[in-house]
């Protein structure tokens, strides 16, 4: 069971002016899934706000993956990549790669995700873009290699059968 977190980033869905559509989808596809939600939160487009959910978020080890939804273009306001990289303690750069090299087949745009993956104590976050079909097609990317991920953080026996070859 993967425990999952969504955050979604928004200065105008934070303020009401717009409903947060990519959070509930995101959390549809979790349960579609099988993982387990643990979370979920809505900020500003703050580094301030941003880091601080994402720091406690990881504090108590009862969340494997975040995943946060907004932030991520080349907006001035869009500064999650920057508060995700300013906590975590080490990347995992394969994810954005294999998310934009995906979406570059949909859509030309792809080249303009600044979104970043990376690993503070044994929790996995990863950005995502705001749009919900963005958003969605980025996590049916990822999704197949996150619970051997979660496995491999959690230090658990079973991580190492992923990684024999067959005879």
């Amino acid at each position: 069971m993967v425990r999952t977190a969504v955050l979604t980033i928004s200065d105008r869905s934070s303020r009401g002016e717009r409903a947060d559509l990519s959070g509930p989808t995101l959390i549809k596809e979790i349960h579609k899934l099988g993982w387990d939600l643990v979370k979920t939160g809505l900020v500003p487009d703050e580094l301030d706000a941003i880091q601080a959910v994402l720091v406690d978020w990881c504090a108590g080890q009862q969340i494997d993956l975040i995943l946060t939804t907004g932030g991520t273009g080349f907006s001035a306001r869009d500064i999650t990549p920057e508060a995700t990289l300013g906590i975590v303690d080490r990347l995992a750069p394969g994810l954005a790669e294999a998310m934009r090299a995906a979406s570059l087949k949909i859509t030309p745009h792809a080249m303009l995700s600044r979104a970043a993956a990376g690993i503070r104590g044994r929790t996995l976050i990863v950005n995502f873009p705001g749009s919900p079909k963005a958003a969605v097609e980025n996590l049916q990317v990822i999704a197949p290699i996150i619970p051997h991920a979660v496995e491999l953080l959690q230090e658990s026996s079973e991580a190492e059968q992923g990684h024999k070859f067959p005879k």
